[in-house]
């Protein structure tokens, strides 16, 4: 389904991206799922103390899409057929409503995030994906040369399953490292389950 109000420019809070006079960058992409705490923030700059290079952050977050939500409950409280029926009983206006309100907390929630990232020293950019997040962390990567990514997910039941496994296809997709990290987690209690990081 098509966005009821596609992010605009405005919806790269932080640097926006300039190009850096004194000398060559380390640029990584995030791709999470929620906003960023400070421990989050934390955690990812530590990762990076020991570039030489000026490490820049480039966040991405994807908008959640109204009709799948609406479609996901619908789908909770039905079985079988009555699947196929769920699109044809939404309210447009309705989903669309919902479409705005999914954005406006995306927003919030990548300013969130880049302000974490900014309050832990680091140089962060952001801005919304509503396109298939890994075709989407796939153009980001060649756009700014990236050298490393992160996938910061939910913890709960793997977020299920790394969100459609966004670890295990970025790391088909991309040449670079790719890292996955559990949002709100230490790295000690990351360390201490099954999952946790993992790294390319």
């Amino acid at each position: 389904m098509q966005m009821a109000e596609p992010p605009s420019s405005s919806d790269r809070p932080g640097r926006e991206d300039p190009p850096v006079a004194d000398g060559p960058t380390y640029d990584v992409v995030l791709l999470v799922e929620q906003p960023l705490t400070r421990l989050d923030a934390d955690q990812v700059r530590s990762l990076h103390e020991d570039v030489p290079e000026k490490v820049q952050f480039h966040v991405l977050l994807p908008v959640e899409d109204a009709a799948a939500r609406v479609e996901s409950a619908m789908g909770a409280l039905t079985s079988g057929d009555a699947l196929v029926a769920a699109p044809l009983l939404l309210d447009q206006d309705e989903v669309s409503k919902i479409q705005r309100e999914l954005l406006d907390e995306a927003r919030r929630s990548l300013a969130t995030s880049v302000a974490a990232l900014e309050g832990a020293g680091a140089t962060a950019s952001g801005e919304l994906v509503t396109a298939e997040p890994i075709e989407a962390l796939a153009a980001k990567v060649n756009e700014v040369g990236a050298a490393e990514v992160i996938v910061l997910t939910r913890p709960h039941v793997v977020a299920e399953f790394f969100h459609l496994d966004w670890t295990s296809r970025a790391r088909r997709k991309l040449g670079v490292p790719v890292l996955h990290l559990l949002e709100h987690e230490s790295f000690d209690e990351q360390a201490g389950g099954p999952e946790g990081i993992s790294g390319a």
